[in-house]
């Protein structure tokens, strides 16, 4: 048996291609949109993928499954579990075989035994892999987003993120019940899940790649605990504010994903075209880091540094219907692969219009001829304080309300960074804003929302809560009040 697992670090991901080297059949479990490194692998491996399928309806990536079923051939496997709500609407289209819990799937000599693992998503499934030639039971199990090393799918992204409400209590109970059965696997198993350290689907996943039920049993507290009352409690307090894309992410996955066939990077533009876009409002994002962005940037452009953090800020503060353009701070063939992987990681969540991008050649041609070059004024904690002693400022905290909850200024307004574009026109138009997050990078994010939405009077917190503690001012450590 060949075995890989693809991890994705933008998104936490962890995608696997499972392979018997008797016969050449091959499986991909979860993968991406971007099928290029499955594609090789099989290549260099000389394996057919003969078999696609998917632990469940993603909601924090567009799925790559149909998009690997064109380019191979591939039969593609979809859930049946999970109730009419549920059902993959191009299953039948696409010619995808069903799978219910007790299915049998065999690819060449390998057998995946179908399990119904619902909780974290009502048609939620987990493949146990046997690898019949070598043994005659099974080694391991993949979990997607069930099980985690060190923690457990959420329950609460159907009412929280796909707006079905009152799903939270009786998702994680079913969730519980599915965790009766994972208790009940032989200790020795390899547990392979869907996702790592950083994803939203959990608020503590370990960065470990693998662990065993064994471990598992031990050392996550959500596979420990034996009371359901208190794992119910327990998997609902201080989950994170699911990121705004993912109900849309749920419809397109649901629905069916355009097939790509390739994400293509569209050629630069001409310097001279960025005037006219910042004129017309059009959607510039800036790639650059917070410290270059806060110097001079061009007027209306969106922050968002390419970084892990980049998808899941692209798809919670970018419209999904306007063409794009990427602004970037390299030059040549580094500009050409920071722009590229932009558009990769774009194309993942469904942000498929990327139609031009400007490197630094741009940039410095914006400032030699004299045109508006905006920055985000930074004040210290000290600052802060101070003027809040003399005039009226609005703060916002722009971190999630778990954080907020842990300790924040005093009178401050909780605006989870996501929520800001549909806050920003209610903020009083006569008091300044100062923006504020952990550590100050997301906040500069949010001082570019604000700056596009018109707002000319924003400042940012240098270091941001972080940098307010450790300065020994007040912190204060009531409940979240939102804006």
């Amino acid at each position: 048996m060949f075995f890989t697992q693809l991890y994705d670090r933008s998104l936490a991901q962890a995608s696997y291609l499972i392979g018997c080297q008797a016969t050449g059949d091959a499986i991909v479990i979860d993968p991406l949109r971007d099928v290029r490194p499955y594609l090789a692998v099989a290549e260099r491996e000389g394996l057919r993928i003969t078999h696609v399928t998917e632990t469940h309806i993603h909601a924090d990536f567009v799925s790559g499954a149909r998009e690997l079923a064109a380019a191979t051939g591939a039969r593609l496997h979809l859930s049946a579990e999970g109730g009419s709500d549920w059902q993959y609407a191009f299953a039948a289209s696409d010619g995808a075989e069903l799978l219910r819990d007790g299915d049998v799937l065999m690819v060449g000599n390998i057998r995946l035994d179908v399990m119904h693992t619902p909780g974290h998503t009502p048609e939620h499934l987990s493949f146990v892999v046997t690898d019949t030639p070598a043994a005659s039971g099974p080694m391991g199990i993949l979990t997607g987003d069930f099980v985690f090393v060190g923690d457990v799918g959420r329950p609460d992204l159907l009412e929280k993120a796909a707006k079905v409400a009152n799903t939270m209590e009786a998702g994680a109970r079913t969730l519980f019940q599915s965790l009766q059965r994972f208790r009940s696997l032989p200790d020795h198993l390899q547990v392979w899940p869907g996702h790592g350290a950083g994803s939203a689907c959990g608020k503590a996943l370990g960065a470990v790649p693998s662990s065993t039920v064994g471990y598992e049993k031990r050392a996550n507290w959500g596979v420990a605990t034996l009371d359901e009352a208190e794992f119910v409690r327990m998997v609902l307090d201080g989950q994170p504010e699911p990121p705004a894309y993912f109900a849309h992410m749920k419809r397109i996955n649901r629905e069916g994903p355009t097939v790509l066939g390739t994400v293509r990077t569209p050629p630069r533009a001409e310097a001279s075209t960025l005037p006219d876009l910042v004129r017309e409002r059009a959607w510039l994002v800036d790639l650059r880091s917070a410290a270059e962005f806060v110097t001079g940037h061009v007027p209306g452009a969106l922050n968002l540094p390419l970084n892990r953090s980049f998808a899941t800020w692209a798809g919670s503060l970018l419209p999904y219907d306007v063409p794009l353009h990427l602004i970037c701070g390299e030059r040549g063939d580094n500009a050409v692969s920071e722009i590229e992987a932009a558009v990769h990681d774009l194309a993942q969540i469904g942000l498929d219009r990327v139609v031009s991008w400007f490197d630094a050649e741009a940039l410095d041609r914006w400032v030699r001829e004299g045109r508006e070059w905006q920055d985000v004024p930074l004040l210290s904690a000290h600052e802060l304080a101070s003027r809040r002693l003399r005039e009226p400022l609005q703060v916002l905290d722009v971190r999630g309300a778990s954080e907020f909850n842990a300790g924040h200024l005093p009178d401050v307004s909780n605006v989870p960074l996501g929520d800001l574009p549909t806050v920003a026109a209610s903020l009083d138009v006569l008091t300044p804003i100062v923006v504020q997050c952990q550590s100050g990078a997301r906040s500069m994010i949010a001082a570019s929302v604000l700056q596009r939405a018109g707002r000319q009077d924003v400042f940012n917190l240098i270091g941001g809560f972080v940098a307010w503690r450790d300065a020994g001012l007040p912190v204060d450590r009531s409940p979240r009040e939102s804006a």
